[in-house]
């Protein structure tokens, strides 16, 4: 059933709006580094860089053998946790939580630049609380002051507010386990060549285990479990049927997977390997200081829909804000050798 007839709707003012909205969280961004270096303008706090590699299926359907999932392949890749707030903080917090990959070595006419990266993002919720950006940019201006939050919220949505800020505050419960042993989705679509599509990484073994209700609980279990073992995913896509049931602009609607099957068209391996160790240490350092973002992409992977369009304005924002790193051709030459 997966459909190409998909479209993007677009305003004219929307690439100023963003632009407006970028600057917002880069205030926020400069506000929490407290005179030190600055961090993410979000998902701040990361739970470690972890070596990895993504394999691509020989058996991947016709429909999505476009990009990266053209053909079968093996790459390099790096893989960071990290909690959703624009400030770092304990663990045992409510938030939103995430993984980012960053595939290395992947030739093709990108996005922007050149590099030969192709990212993917996604969090454990399948649809985000907030439709579009407008509603992303004013919750988390909103809740710069907690205490105003509500009201803040309340003069922009009026009575709108209060079904934003149910789905906000179930957003930030995250369920008790490791994020090793959880799925994670993009919530967000980007394209599949002449298709939209979601994507989900699924944990092919979950092994039980509960971080301890420290500060740094989900960096220091993942740590501990990858010490033991690796850590394996599937990949997997989610395609475009039609615009009531699988929309593009509306985040906050989950497409069904009854109507929209995943379809696997990868496995992600992160390797068992030891964080703490002098190579561990080092690629943490120089890992924290990429930028893991959906537009470093193949043409053919192009992010859509408003909220990712002003990821764009968002992320090169959050960019020029903190000391980066160029992005590496591979797991050696980001550690210089």
């Amino acid at each position: 059933m997966a459909s190409t007839d998909w479209k993007e709707t677009t305003t004219p003012d929307e690439d100023a709006r963003f632009e407006e909205y970028a600057q917002r969280l880069a205030t926020l961004q400069r506000k929490h580094a407290h005179g030190g270096a600055a961090h993410r303008a979000l998902h701040a706090k990361g739970h470690g860089i972890h070596e990895a590699s993504l394999a691509v299926a020989a058996d991947v359907p016709e429909h999505a053998r476009h990009g990266l999932f053209a053909k079968p392949a093996t790459y390099e890749a790096l893989v960071r946790f990290s909690n959703g707030a624009g400030r770092v903080q304990a663990d045992r917090v409510g938030d939103v939580r995430g993984i980012a990959v960053k595939v290395l070595g992947v030739t093709g006419k990108k996005v922007l630049g050149d590099a030969s990266t192709q990212d993917f993002l996604a969090v454990l919720s399948s649809s985000l609380p907030v439709r579009d950006a407008d509603e992303f940019v004013a919750l988390v201006w909103a809740l710069r002051s907690p205490p105003l939050a509500l009201f803040r919220l309340l003069g922009a949505f009026g009575f709108g507010a209060f079904p934003l800020v149910r789905r906000a505050v179930k957003g930030l419960k995250t369920a008790p386990g490791s994020l090793a042993a959880k799925r994670f989705y993009s919530a967000a679509p980007i394209q599949c060549g002449p298709h939209a599509v979601k994507l989900a990484l699924t944990p092919v073994d979950p092994a039980a285990g509960d971080p301890e209700p420290s500060r740094d609980a989900y960096g220091d279990e993942l740590a501990a479990r990858l010490r033991r073992a690796p850590v394996t995913y599937e990949l997997a896509l989610q395609f475009f049927v039609d615009e009531e049931r699988t929309p593009i602009e509306d985040t906050s609607i989950e497409w069904p997977e009854d109507i929209a099957p995943y379809v696997r068209v990868a496995t992600l391996a992160i390797a068992q390997q030891d964080v703490s160790s002098e190579r561990g240490v080092r690629l943490a350092a120089r890992g924290e200081q990429l930028s893991f973002d959906p537009w470093h992409a193949l043409v053919e992977h192009k992010p859509l829909g408003a909220m990712m369009r002003a990821r764009k304005h968002a992320y090169f924002a959050s960019t020029k804000g903190r000391v980066t790193a160029a992005e590496p051709a591979s797991i050696a030459a980001l550690l210089g050798r």
